[in-house]
């Protein structure tokens, strides 16, 4: 049975690895979207807010870097990643409420704890069954989104072109074995304030 488990989870790896920049983490660099309903404005005013998110979370130190991702969608913010502290996580969300163009934040940040190797491992086996998952639903366009896991909390960030889709999104998640929770931020294509014509 370990063997089985074994086996799956190098083929997760290997097949969110052929995926592209949306299967780097949560968030990987830049926006990675194959239908992008944003108009370009919107788009170069999210890379804009992105970037002076950014500068300031590693102005204020910069073990942020490596430890923190953010996001910015339709100007809203997602910020995810592990801190030291709870004051820290407190820090990070006023400094992205104080970015110009801010409609609103999403925190998913946790506070550091004990690395644990088994949960580790398992958190990443729930991200790959997920993602693959995606890969196989006709109906899920599975470059729109982006999968983070942690303590068996599956964190999704995302546009779904119709509520079906983001239907199915959630539905696939609920599917994977040993999910405690689901956290979905998945904006539908009708919700955003500026669309493509």
């Amino acid at each position: 049975m370990k063997f089985k488990i074994l086996i799956f989870f190098l083929i997760g790896l290997v097949v969110t690895g052929c995926v592209g920049v949306s299967s780097k983490g949560l968030f990987g660099t830049g926006v990675s979207i194959a239908f992008d309903p944003r108009s370009v404005g919107t788009q170069i005013d999210d890379s804009i807010m992105q970037k002076n998110l950014s500068a300031r979370i590693i102005i204020l130190d910069k073990k942020y870097f490596f430890s923190v991702k953010s996001k910015v969608l339709d100007g809203r913010i997602f910020l995810t990643g592990k801190v030291d502290d709870p004051e820290e996580k407190l820090k990070l969300t006023k400094m992205a409420w104080e970015i110009h163009g801010v409609r609103s934040v999403r925190n998913d940040i946790k506070v550091k704890e004990d690395f644990n190797f088994k949960q580790s491992a398992k958190d990443i086996l729930i991200s790959s069954q997920l993602r693959t998952a995606f890969i196989l639903n006709k109906q899920i366009k599975a470059t729109n989104y982006q999968i983070d896991t942690y303590k068996k909390k599956i964190y999704i960030y995302g546009i779904a072109i119709t509520s079906d889709e983001k239907y199915e999104v959630i539905n696939e998640a609920k599917q994977i074995q040993d999910v405690e929770d689901i956290i979905a931020s998945i904006l539908l294509v009708d919700d955003l304030r500026i669309q493509k014509n």
